[in-house]
């Protein structure tokens, strides 16, 4: 069973079908004292990296996701908020991630990232089990992660950043593998699948 902590902050749902296609239980939480009775859990977000991190903070998450000693996966602004600090907002984060978050810098692309783009893998792990160099995800952000040694695969838009990362039982990917056809439904599957 994987739970979906629900903060106010993402649409819940296609994050939800997109398990239960895979034939994955999923229950969505908004009580953090829930979180510790299931097996893995994900993060979704969308919005204000410092609204979402208030309300982790009001609800207790942020302890909560600091304890929890099982796979767990931030989506989007899910993952930012796992790093340390992002520039939107000027906001601390959880701080289970390390690196920074700053503004993509786009150049003479439009902002934000929206579409589909292709993942460069940087170092083998299970949760890029099976991806190939041609695949495609698709992304709606205008932040992002640097590339540090947290970093699992690469997106190029304006400048090279984090597309998935990972550390220890936390992980996240900046791409809504929900709305990524195949290839997200893949990197679903590698979550469910890891014995982080």
């Amino acid at each position: 069973m994987i739970a979906i902590i629900n903060t106010g902050c993402a649409n819940i749902n296609s994050v939800r079908f997109a398990f239960e296609r895979l034939g994955t239980p999923v229950e969505v939480i908004t009580d953090a004292q829930q979180l510790r009775q299931y097996e893995r859990a994900v993060l979704p977000g969308v919005g204000h990296a410092k609204v979402a991190m208030a309300r982790l903070v009001e609800g207790g998450w942020q302890q909560a996701i600091d304890e929890y000693q099982r796979p767990l996966l931030g989506i989007c602004l899910g993952m930012q908020l796992q790093c340390e600090h992002t520039a939107e907002g000027d906001t601390q984060c959880l701080g289970i991630i390390p690196g920074e978050v700053s503004e993509l810098e786009v150049g003479n692309l439009s902002a934000p990232h929206m579409g589909w783009n292709q993942l460069n893998i940087a170092k083998a792990h299970p949760l890029t089990q099976g991806l190939k160099e041609s695949d495609q995800v698709y992304f709606v952000h205008s932040f992002a992660h640097q590339v540090n040694d947290a970093t699992l695969a690469t997106s190029e838009y304006g400048q090279r950043f984090s597309a998935i990362v990972a550390k220890d039982n936390f992980a996240g990917m900046q791409f809504h593998p929900e709305r990524s056809a195949k290839v997200g439904a893949r990197l679903l599957q590698n979550f469910i699948d890891w014995q982080a």
